[in-house]
C-alpha cells in the first residue's frame, strides 16, 4: 500500500467501507449529484437490533489497499455501487458486463453490490431485481436513499454472519493465518505439521490465534459491539506480545485505541460538523473518561478454548475496564507507531496512525505531543512518491498543525506544497494551485490582504518572512498571467512593508511596480479572484505620509459673513430649560466635526496637508486631489514633487463646490508609480485634523478693488494684517485734503445687489478733528445692480486734521518783545532765556526743528459691505477692506492763543502765534485778514477780530443720549461743537507755494476753556441808543448843546433763567487822554428825571427797555459810564454779563453844528 489516506480518523475502524464508481460514462456532474445523496446515508439503524451500522464513502480506491483488509477491516471494500447511464435495450448488455468486470476488481472482499441505471425504460427496467435499480433520468429516483437503507442492511448481514464464524471457528490446530501482502512470500513453504518444528508450530499457532483475536476484533467494531472488540484486543495484544509479532500488534494496539477513541469522544475526530450517534450498545456510563492508569484487561487463560478462541466474551467484559483513559490511548498509539516503523512496507500504515492520534490529540487540547506525533510522521519514508502526492502529503500536514494551533508551521508546510506545485520536474507547473496555496499561507505568517489591518499598532509577524511571501504571490500571480493581481500585491508589500525595506529594496519595489503599471494601472477596485476571495484596494497613505489636513478659511475679500439680526439666526434648539447638559453635548460633538468657517457655492476652496517623503529619491505625486461627499464638489488636481526624505512639506489642494449644503472632506486621492489611491482620512488615526465637515452657502458675488493711489507694504497693525485686502500710502500735511479715487468691479457671476461703505480709524495716540473720510455713495448706489464684469468709481476724500498746538517747551516767548498782552498759553511754557527779537524769532538748535518735523501716521479701514445672487437671500454678504496709511508731517503750529476785547461788547480779537515747521516758505490766510507769510521754522501773530459766538444755539444732546454718556464724553462733544463752530467762522488756511500744496489749518484742539468763555457772546445782551442811534464800535453819537439827547439802554435775556429787577446808573466824565479822567460835571451836564433806570425781571428769550435823557449844556466830548448799583439783586451773575458798550457823545454848538 503506497497511497495513504490522510483523511482517516479513530472512529473509521468502525465503518465499512463502500466504493461507489461510475460505469461507462456519466456526467460528471450527474455523479457526484447521486453520489452525494448516497453518502448521506452514512449510518444505518439495524432492524431488530440496537446496533448501527457506519458506512466509509469512497468513489475512488485502489486496488492493492484493499489487499490490507485482513490486516484492518475497515481497509477492506464490502459493497460496491456503481452508476451508469444506458440510452436503449441494445446498450444493456455491455452496460451489464462492465458492472460485472468491475464486480471482479473487489471480488475477493465484496460482501455486495448494487448498479443504479440512469435513462433506461422499456421490460429490462419493469424487472424486478435486487442488485440493480432502474430510473428514468437524475431527476427522477426519488428512492435512492431507501435502496441504499437496504443495501447497507445486507451489508451487515454478511459481515454479521462472517464475525460469527470467524469467533466460533472449529477448525482444530487448522487455524488460518492472516497475512499482510508482504508477509505471504515468508511462509510459503513453512511445514507446521512436522514434528521437528514443534517450537516453530507452538509459535506459529499463537500467531495464528494473535491475529484471529484482532481480526475478530475489527468485525466486532465494525458490528457496533464495541465491549466484544475491546475485549477481543486486549487478547490479541497479549497473544502477538508473547510471539513478538510487532506488526500486527501494533494493528491490535491500533484497534484497542480506535475503540477507546469512540468510546470516549462519541462526536468523533474528525472535526466533522454532525457527530456520530453514540452506539446503542455502549453502558450507561459510557461518557465517563475512566481514570488515568486503569487496568487494560485480565485474560482468564480458562477463557481461551483449546483453538484460543472463545464464543462467549461475556466473562471478560464482566471481568475488567477494557477501555483505555485518555492518556492511555496516546500511550498505546506511540507504542502502535514504534512497532510499525520496524518495517518499511508499513509506512503507510505508520504514517495513518500518526495522524489519527494527532486528531485524538487535538481534541485532548494537547499540541506538544500532537506535534511530535506529526514531526515523526515528516521523516517517514514512503518511496517514490508523485508529485500531486507531495503536495497532498505537505497540504494534510499544514491542515494538522493549523487542527492543533501551530499556525506558522501550517503555513509553512503549506507553503513547501505551493511550491511543489511548480518543482522544476514538473512539465506544466501548476500556478493557480501554487498561488491559492500561497494564499492560504497567509494568515500563519500574520499576514493579511486588508492594508486596514497594518495600520493600527505595532507590526505583527516577521517582516522579513512576510516580504519573502510577498514577492512569491506576486511572482506567482505574473506566471498566472494576472498582472492586476501582482500590481495589488507589489502595492501591498510597498505600503504595509515600507519600514522594513533598505533603501535599495525601495528602489527595486518601486521600479518592478512602474514596470507593471505600464501595462496594467493599479486602482481601487475590489479583485475577485475565480474562488470568491476578494483582495481590497490598497492606498498608497504613506507615499508621501500625510501627517495634518487643515480646512483652510477663504481669503478675507471672500469670506461670508451673516447679517445680523436675522429673525432665527440665533434661536436655540426649542427647549423650556435655560441649560441642558444633553443638547450642551451633542453641540459639543457637533463642533468637534463642523468648522467654524463657512465657503461659498463657485468659489475655489483650499486644503492644506502637511506630507513627506520617506522614499530615499525623489517622490512624484501625479493627480493629487480631494475627496468629498455632500456636495457636488470639482476637485482640481495637482501634480508636486517631493525632494527626498523631504520633511513635512506643505501642498494645497483645491476645489469648487458647485452646490450648497454641507460637504465632508473624506480624504484625498493621488497617483504614485501609476497606483491610483483613495486615502481615506477615518482609516488614518495619526492624522491631524481640526475637522472635516464645513457649511457652503449659496452663491455671492465677487468684488475687485483697484485705487488711485499706490498700494502700500504698511501693515495696518501687527495682527490685522491679514484682515486687510489691500492698503494705499499717501504723505500729506496735517490739514490737507486729498482725494482717492476707488474703482469697484464685479468679477464674478452674480449681480451685485447692495454696496454698503462705513470707514473706522484704527487705534492711534493722535487725536484727529473733523471727518478723516468723506464720501458720497449715491451715484455709485444708483448703478446697481452691477452686473458682471461692470465697474463703478467712487470719490473718497482724505482730510488730515491733527492737533496744530505746538509744544511751548522748544519756543521762545512771545511776551519779551513788549507787547502787553494778557497770556492765555496752551500749557504752562518752560520759558527759555533767549536773545529777545522785535517781531520773530527762528529755532536756535537742530533738535528742536527735528522735533517739529516729526511724522505722524493715520490709519483707517474702508469696508465694503456688498451682496448679491442667491447668497443675499440667505442673509449672507462679503466685505472687502481697504487699509488707508497716511504719513502727516506738521503744516503749521499754534504755540499760543490770546484774546483782546475790541471796541464791540459783541467782537473780540484772537491772537495767535503761529510757527512754520516745514523747510518751505509758508502763507497763512484767515477769513477778512491780511495773508502773514512765515519763512521756515520762523514764528509770528496773527490778529484776527472775530465776532463773539453764541453756543447756546448748538444742537443739544437729547434726554435719552445725555442719560447714556459719560459727563465728561458730553463735555468733550460740547468742546468738539463750539471749537468746530470757531473754527469755520475763523477759515484759516496755509499753502506751501513752493510746493503747491494747500490746506486748513483748525484751532479746535488750541482752544482752551478761558478762550473760549471769552469768544462766547454773554447771555444778557445790552444795547445802547442815543437819539434812536444805537452806540457801539466807536460810534461817536453827535447832538447840539442845549438840546435833550434820549438815552436808551436796552436788555435782551438769552439765558435759561429769569433776570432782574436791576438799578442802573448813568454817569458822565470827560476823559483828557492823559490818565486824567474828570467826574465833576455837575455844571455842564444836567439830567432830565433821574440818573438812574431800573430793570423789572426780563424772562428768558424776553426783553426789557429802559429810557431817560440828559441835556448837555455846553459843548464838547462826553462819555457816559453806566454802573450797576451795588445792591442789585443780580450781582450773583459773572460779571462778564453785565459788560455795557462805551457812549461817546459830541456836544456842538449851534452855530458850529450849522456850519457842518
Amino acid at each position: 500500500m503506497s497511497v495513504p489516506d490522510y483523511m482517516q480518523c479513530a472512529e473509521d475502524h468502525q465503518t465499512v467501507l463502500v466504493v461507489v464508481q461510475p460505469v461507462g460514462i456519466v456526467p460528471e456532474e450527474q455523479f457526484f449529484k447521486i453520489y452525494k445523496r448516497i453518502a448521506s446515508v452514512s449510518q444505518v439503524s439495524i432492524r431488530d437490533s440496537q446496533r448501527l451500522l457506519y458506512i466509509r464513502y469512497r468513489h475512488h480506491y485502489l486496488p492493492e489497499n484493499n489487499e490490507w483488509g485482513d490486516f484492518q477491516t475497515h481497509r477492506k471494500v464490502v459493497g460496491l455501487i456503481s452508476i451508469t447511464t444506458c440510452a436503449s435495450n441494445k446498450e444493456w448488455p455491455q452496460t451489464a458486463e462492465r458492472f460485472h468486470g468491475q464486480k471482479e476488481v473487489y471480488s475477493s472482499t465484496l460482501y455486495d453490490s448494487r448498479l443504479l441505471v440512469f435513462g433506461l425504460q422499456g421490460d429490462i427496467a419493469e424487472q424486478q431485481r435486487t442488485d440493480v435499480a432502474f430510473y428514468p433520468d437524475f431527476e427522477d429516483c426519488p428512492d435512492v436513499e431507501k435502496r441504499v437503507d437496504d443495501f447497507v442492511e445486507s451489508i451487515f448481514i454478511v459481515l454479521e454472519s462472517k464475525r460469527l464464524d470467524r469467533a466460533t471457528d472449529k477448525s482444530g490446530d487448522k487455524l488460518p493465518l492472516l497475512c499482510v501482502p508482504f508477509e505471504k512470500k515468508d511462509f510459503v513453504g513453512l511445514d507446521t505439521d512436522s514434528s521437528l518444528l514443534l517450537g516453530v508450530k507452538r509459535h506459529y499457532k499463537k500467531r495464528c490465534q494473535g491475529r484471529m483475536r484482532k481480526h475478530v476484533g475489527d468485525l466486532c467494531l465494525q458490528a457496533g459491539m464495541l465491549q466484544d472488540a475491546l475485549v477481543h484486543y486486549h487478547m490479541a495484544v497479549e497473544l502477538l506480545r508473547g510471539v513478538n509479532d510487532f506488526l500486527w500488534l501494533g494493528a491490535a494496539l491500533e484497534g484497542l485505541c480506535s475503540a477507546s477513541v469512540i468510546f470516549h469522544y462519541p462526536g468523533g475526530t474528525a472535526g466533522r460538523t454532525v457527530g456520530r450517534k453514540p452506539s446503542v450498545s455502549q453502558p450507561a456510563d459510557a461518557g465517563k473518561r475512566h481514570r488515568p492508569g486503569a487496568q487494560e484487561v485480565l485474560i482468564d487463560p480458562g477463557a481461551l478454548t483449546a483453538n484460543g478462541i472463545s464464543a462467549d466474551t461475556s466473562t471478560e467484559i464482566g471481568r475488567a475496564k477494557n477501555c483505555l483513559s485518555p492518556e492511555d490511548i496516546i500511550e498505546k498509539y506511540k507504542e502502535a507507531i514504534s512497532y510499525y516503523g520496524k518495517y518499511k512496507n508499513a509506512g503507510v500504515i505508520e504514517l495513518e496512525a500518526c495522524v489519527k492520534a494527532v486528531r485524538v490529540l487535538a481534541i485532548q487540547k494537547r499540541a506538544r505531543e500532537a506535534s511530535e506525533f506529526l514531526q515523526n510522521a515528516v521523516y517517514i519514508n514512503l518511496g517514490q512518491l508523485s508529485e500531486e502526492e507531495k503536495i497532498q502529503r505537505y497540504s494534510i500536514l499544514s491542515e494538522l498543525y493549523q487542527l492543533i494551533g501551530f499556525h506558522r508551521k501550517s503555513a509553512f508546510f503549506k507553503r513547501v506544497a505551493a511550491m511543489q506545485c511548480v518543482a522544476p520536474t514538473i512539465p506544466e507547473p501548476g500556478w493557480r494551485a501554487c498561488y491559492k496555496l500561497l494564499l492560504e499561507t497567509l494568515p500563519g505568517y500574520s499576514l493579511s490582504l486588508d492594508p486596514k489591518d497594518f495600520s493600527k499598532g505595532t507590526h505583527r509577524g516577521w517582516a522579513a518572512v512576510q516580504m519573502r511571501l510577498l514577492h512569491e504571490l506576486v511572482y506567482a500571480s505574473r506566471r498566472m498571467g494576472n498582472p492586476a493581481l501582482s500590481v495589488r500585491h507589489l502595492s501591498f508589500l510597498l505600503q504595509t512593508m515600507l519600514d522594513f525595506l533598505s533603501d535599495q529594496e525601495k528602489k527595486e519595489v518601486t521600479q518592478s511596480l512602474e514596470n507593471y503599471t505600464s501595462k496594467c494601472p493599479g486602482g481601487m477596485e475590489v479583485i475577485t479572484l475565480p474562488d470568491g476571495l476578494k483582495l481590497p484596494p490598497v492606498p498608497f497613505t504613506k507615499l508621501p505620509i500625510v501627517r495634518s489636513v487643515k480646512l483652510l478659511n477663504l481669503p478675507v475679500s471672500l469670506r461670508p459673513h451673516k447679517v445680523k439680526g436675522l429673525p432665527g439666526q440665533n434661536m436655540s434648539t426649542a427647549s423650556p430649560f435655560i441649560y441642558s447638559p444633553i443638547i450642551m453635548h451633542n453641540r459639543g460633538e457637533e463642533r468637534c466635526k463642523k468648522i467654524e468657517f463657512q465657503w461659498v457655492q463657485g468659489d475655489v476652496c483650499e486644503v492644506q496637508l502637511m506630507v513627506y517623503n520617506p522614499m530615499p529619491y525623489e517622490l512624484r505625486v501625479e493627480n493629487m486631489g480631494l475627496l468629498t461627499s455632500g456636495v457636488e464638489f470639482e476637485s482640481l488636481p495637482a501634480a508636486l514633487s517631493l525632494p527626498a526624505e523631504s520633511g513635512l512639506y506643505p501642498v494645497t489642494l483645491v476645489g469648487v463646490p458647485r452646490t450648497a449644503g454641507n460637504i465632508t472632506v473624506n480624504g484625498y486621492h493621488t497617483s504614485v508609480f501609476g497606483v491610483t489611491s483613495d486615502c481615506l482620512l477615518e482609516g488614518l488615526p495619526s492624522v491631524k485634523t481640526s475637522g472635516s465637515l464645513v457649511e457652503v452657502i449659496p452663491s455671492l458675488p465677487r468684488l475687485q478693488l483697484s485705487t488711485s493711489l499706490p498700494r502700500s507694504a504698511h501693515a495696518s497693525q501687527p495682527t490685522s494684517k491679514e484682515e486687510l485686502s489691500s492698503t494705499v500710502s499717501v504723505q500729506l500735511f496735517n490739514g490737507e485734503t486729498q482725494q482717492l479715487t476707488i474703482t469697484l468691479e464685479n468679477i464674478g457671476s452674480e449681480d451685485i445687489e447692495t454696496l454698503e461703505l462705513t470707514s473706522k480709524i484704527l487705534s492711534t495716540k493722535e487725536k484727529v478733528f473733523g471727518e478723516f473720510l468723506s464720501w458720497d455713495l449715491e451715484e455709485a448706489s444708483s448703478r446697481l445692480p452691477l452686473k458682471s464684469g461692470q465697474a463703478v468709481t467712487l470719490t473718497v476724500h482724505i482730510k488730515v486734521e491733527l492737533d496744530f498746538s505746538g509744544q511751548e517747551s522748544l519756543l521762545q516767548d512771545l511776551n519779551d518783545d513788549g507787547i502787553s498782552v494778557t497770556g492765555l498759553p496752551i500749557s504752562s511754557p518752560l520759558r527759555q532765556l533767549l536773545k529777545p527779537r522785535s517781531e520773530t524769532r527762528a529755532f536756535g538748535s537742530e533738535s528742536g526743528r527735528a522735533e517739529y518735523s516729526h511724522v505722524k501716521t493715520l490709519e483707517a479701514v474702508l469696508n465694503f459691505k456688498y451682496s448679491g445672487g442667491a447668497g443675499r437671500v440667505e442673509g449672507y454678504h462679503r466685505e472687502l477692506s481697504l487699509g488707508v496709511h497716511v504719513d502727516v508731517e506738521p503744516s503749521v503750529f499754534f504755540t499760543r492763543v490770546n484774546t483782546l476785547p475790541a471796541t464791540s461788547t459783541r467782537q473780540c480779537h484772537l491772537l495767535l502765534d503761529i510757527f512754520n515747521p516745514t523747510e518751505h516758505e509758508l502763507t497763512v490766510s484767515a477769513e477778512n485778514n491780511q495773508d502773514l507769510v512765515l519763512h521756515a521754522s520762523e514764528c509770528q501773530r496773527m490778529a484776527i477780530q472775530v465776532d463773539k459766538f453764541d453756543f447756546e444755539t448748538l444742537p443739544q444732546p437729547d434726554q435719552q443720549t445725555a442719560c447714556f454718556t459719560s459727563p465728561k464724553q458730553l463735555e468733550e462733544e460740547r468742546q468738539h461743537a463750539q471749537g468746530s463752530q470757531i473754527n469755520s467762522k475763523l477759515g484759516i488756511c496755509w499753502s506751501i507755494p513752493s510746493l503747491r500744496r494747500r490746506g486748513e489749518a483748525s484751532v479746535e484742539g488750541v482752544l482752551n476753556q478761558l478762550v473760549l468763555e471769552h469768544l462766547q457772546l454773554a447771555p444778557l445782551q445790552w444795547d445802547v441808543l442815543v437819539n434812536g442811534k444805537p452806540c457801539d464800535c466807536d460810534v461817536i453819537a453827535d447832538c447840539r448843546a442845549g438840546d435833550p439827547v434820549t438815552l436808551e439802554v436796552r436788555l435782551t435775556n438769552r439765558s435759561k433763567n429769569s433776570v432782574g429787577p436791576l438799578a442802573l446808573t448813568v454817569v458822565p466824565f470827560q476823559d483828557f487822554q492823559n490818565g486824567v479822567q474828570n467826574y465833576d460835571l455837575g455844571e455842564a451836564v444836567t439830567f432830565i428825571g433821574s440818573n438812574t433806570f431800573y430793570i423789572d425781571t426780563v424772562k428768558p428769550k424776553e426783553d426789557s427797555v429802559c429810557v431817560g435823557a440828559l441835556l448837555f449844556l455846553y459843548a464838547g466830548d462826553f462819555y457816559l459810564n453806566i454802573k450797576f448799583q451795588d445792591d442789585s439783586a443780580g450781582r450773583e451773575l459773572p460779571l462778564a454779563w453785565f459788560t455795557l458798550p462805551s457812549v461817546h457823545i459830541r456836544a456842538l454848538d449851534a452855530q458850529l453844528q450849522a456850519g457842518a
